[in-house]
Formats: structure tokens, C-alpha cells, sequence
């Protein structure tokens, strides 16, 4: 048996102490993933907040979004590229950018006053109707709180840490934390790692726990019902995954084409950021004035159409166009909430070809389809779908939508969509780091 000397009380304090870097560490993480659970909950009643005022504004004043939304996109454009460059589009790239160079890139890829920055014009974007969500933003923040928090306990920032703040901002806007565990090893992070993979399930827990405290025990879209014989759930899987799969692998081809493509087009946008802002934004309004419901992530229309309610058949195309202008044009703001809108009004249009079959089971299909074929993660499409519905009962044939999505979007666009806009900012962020020396 060993005696506790005061020189073993000594080392194992230096070790495992207050002062010594295990401690620190582990105070970073817990600390941090409480932090991140606070202000993803904060985030998102202001984001629920600032697109209920604009949906008011709308309904007062039909044609004022004409006017509202094109100078609203132009302002938000020119305030990014001059206080924030970093602070644009969805948040996600930057994260996985970051990864790569952690110590150099990664600091001002998700420094904090930057990823506040981002909330903030997120919040102004759906304000005047942009077509974003707050999740890839979340990621960005919960990524830069972590990597703060690290910086004051002065303990080294590694990879894991920011693929650890991902998931656990993705696991606290949707409150779905095994969401958050299978984004971060299909999205994140590059290898699956024992290490990178305790943190991240730590942060998950603790930041969902702090989410379903403060804001309950809610499924996001509402407890959905879903079921299909086998005989006719594998042909709409097919068909789902096939054409949704497609769908979305041109949205990130599309996108992709904007962000990297040299030509006319392109050279002309980058170098009118801000007019071409204002006319993503012009589009971004005529729809919304001609249709009433591609306004911000368009979550009621989805939710009705996933408890069986009905839309016109134009939604998802005009969706489909309404989030494309709004993610080409620069200003913050994510994908994932108006994708899964397109994805259930494109399931709405499968409802057409299969009218005899559940229609909430139809549109969950082909939600996770176009979904999958957007972020090609579908494993993450199908938990986030299943846990945001409470359809767990359904996840047999949401999975197979959403690997035979993965291949036809595959077919469409080679590169995924957040890795190759990462590049981008990679380049960027090398480029400020070699200049300033920071």
C-alpha cells in the first residue's frame, strides 16, 4: 500500500491540482460547453424574435420587403467585408478551415468578436428576410467560446477542442445531441479519434443539458407519426433519394460555382459585393413578396407540410431559389434550417406522385434526401430529421433515402459543400496570417 507522503500530495496536486493543465483543460471544456449551451439558447430567441418581426412587418406592409430586404442585404454585405470578413455565410466552413491550422488560422477564423459579429448580422439578415438559419452560425460561436475560454486558462488550443464546440452548438440549436455527435465526425473532423471523440461527446452533453433546461424537453418540428409498409416505403426511398439526392448536390454545385468559379459572372460579383448583394436580395424579396413563405428559415410552412398539411407545389423550387441567392451573396447566415424547408417542400412534391401514402412519412423522405444531398452527411440528416420529429420509429428507410441521396448528389457535385467553401477561407485566413504575423 502506498503512503501519502507530502511529496506525493505535492506532485499529484502539480498533476491534477487547480493550477496544473489537466485541471485547466477540463474546466475549459466543462466551462465552455455551459457557455455554448447559454448562448445557443440566447441566440436562438432572438433569431425566433427578429424573423417574427419581419413576418409582421411583411403582413403589414406587402410590398415594403421590395424596398427593405435589397438595402438590407446591401448593408449587411458592405458591414461584413469591412468589420468581419470572416464573419460570412454560414459558419461551418470556417470551422473545418480552422481545423486544419489551429494555432495560426484558426485564431482569427473563430475569434470571438467575429463570431458575435456573425450573430448579430444573422439576426439583422432575418430581420430583413434573408433566407438563413442559426445553426451553421452556432457552430462558429459555440467553436469560438470554446477557443476562448481555452485562450484565458491558458491552455493550448488543439483541432479537437473547435470540433468539439461544432458539435455541441449543432446538438444545442436543434436539441439533438447524438445530431451534434455524428455532424462532428461526418463534417468536422477528418479522422475518427478517441480523444477528439470523448470531447466532443462531453461538450455535447453538457451544453445540451444546459439547452434542455433552459428551453425544455421540445422536438423541434413538432412529434411526428411516420410509417410506411415496407413495399411502399422502399420505391419512395428510391425515387426520394435519387431525385432529392440531386436536388441538393446542385444547390452545393451552385454554390460552390459562385464561391470558386472564375468567369464573367463571378469576377463581375466579386468585384460589386455589395450591388450584387442587393440583387441576391432583390430576388430574395420578389419571392417572398409573390409567394408569402420562403421569408427567413420558413419553418411554419415546413412544419405544416411535415404534420400532413398542404402548399403549393412552387415551394421547394422557390425556396430552393431564395436560399441559393441568399447563400451566393455574402452575407451571414446558414443553410440548414431553410435546407430542411426545401427538403420538406420537396417531399412535397412527391406527395404528388404518391398520393395514397402517409404524407408525413412522404415529406420526411424526401426531406432527408435533399437535405443529404446539400451537406452530404447522412447519417447526420437522418438522426437530425429522426430526433427534430421524434420519428425514431422511421429511421430504417430515412436512411436508406439518405445513402442512395449521398451517391446521386455524389454524381452532381464531386466536392461537399462545407469542405470546399473551407478552402476558401483557408487560403484567406493564410493569406491575413502571413501578412500580419497574428
Amino acid at each position: 500500500m502506498k503512503r501519502w507522503t507530502a511529496r506525493r500530495v505535492r506532485a499529484l496536486i502539480r498533476h491534477s491540482g487547480p493550477t496544473s493543465l489537466l485541471f485547466r483543460r477540463r474546466l475549459a471544456l466543462m466551462g465552455g460547453a455551459v457557455l455554448v449551451g447559454l448562448a445557443a439558447v440566447a441566440f436562438a430567441w432572438a433569431a425566433d424574435e427578429a424573423s417574427d418581426a419581419f413576418q409582421h412587418v411583411a403582413r403589414a406592409n406587402r410590398w415594403l420587403p421590395l424596398l427593405l430586404t435589397p438595402l438590407g442585404f446591401a448593408a449587411l454585405a458592405w458591414i461584413t467585408r469591412s468589420a468581419a470578413p470572416f464573419a460570412g455565410g454560414s459558419g461551418i466552413p470556417q470551422v473545418i478551415a480552422a481545423t486544419q491550422l489551429p494555432e495560426k488560422v484558426g485564431r482569427c477564423l473563430i475569434d470571438l468578436r467575429t463570431a458575435l459579429l456573425k450573430v448579430a448580422l444573422t439576426i439583422a439578415g432575418l430581420l430583413v428576410g434573408a433566407s438563413v438559419g442559426r445553426e451553421g452560425p452556432t457552430v462558429q460561436i459555440s467553436a469560438a467560446i470554446l477557443a476562448r475560454v481555452h485562450a484565458l486558462l491558458n491552455v493550448p488550443l488543439r483541432a479537437s477542442v473547435m470540433v468539439a464546440g461544432g458539435a455541441a452548438g449543432v446538438a444545442a440549436a436543434f436539441n439533438t445531441p447524438l445530431a451534434g455527435i455524428c455532424f462532428a465526425i461526418e463534417e468536422l473532423a477528418s479522422a475518427y479519434e478517441q480523444r477528439m471523440t470523448l470531447l466532443v461527446i462531453t461538450a455535447v452533453i453538457i451544453s445540451g443539458m444546459v439547452s434542455l433546461g433552459l428551453a425544455g424537453d421540445y422536438v423541434y418540428f413538432g412529434a411526428v407519426a411516420a410509417h410506411l409498409p415496407l413495399a411502399s416505403a422502399i420505391p419512395i426511398a428510391l425515387l426520394a433519394g435519387v431525385m432529392g439526392g440531386a436536388s441538393g448536390g446542385l444547390f452545393a454545385r451552385l454554390a460552390l460555382g459562385a464561391a470558386r468559379s472564375r468567369n464573367a459572372f463571378t469576377d463581375w460579383m466579386r468585384a460589386n459585393p455589395v450591388l450584387f448583394a442587393g440583387g441576391c436580395g432583390l430576388v430574395v424579396a420578389a419571392i417572398g413578396v409573390a409567394t408569402g413563405l420562403t421569408w427567413g428559415t420558413s419553418y411554419e410552412p415546413a412544419r405544416q407540410l411535415i404534420i400532413g398539411g398542404h402548399h403549393p407545389l412552387w415551394f421547394a423550387p422557390a425556396k430552393f431559389v431564395s436560399t441559393l441567392a441568399t447563400s451566393i451573396s455574402g452575407i451571414p447566415g446558414g443553410i440548414f434550417a431553410p435546407s430542411l424547408a426545401t427538403g420538406a417542400g420537396f417531399g412535397n412534391l412527391l406527395r404528388w406522385i404518391f398520393p395514397d401514402d402517409q404524407a408525413s412519412a412522404v415529406v420526411l423522405l424526401g426531406m432527408v434526401a435533399y437535405f443529404t444531398g446539400v451537406v452530404r452527411a447522412p447519417l447526420t440528416a437522418v438522426i437530425i430529421i429522426s430526433e427534430t420529429t421524434g420519428s425514431r420509429g422511421f429511421m430504417l428507410p430515412l436512411l436508406g433515402a439518405a445513402l442512395v441521396a449521398d451517391w446521386a448528389a455524389q454524381r452532381v457535385c464531386q466536392d461537399r459543400l462545407y469542405h470546399g467553401l473551407s478552402r476558401n477561407f483557408l487560403d484567406r485566413a493564410s493569406a491575413a496570417h502571413a501578412a500580419t504575423g497574428k
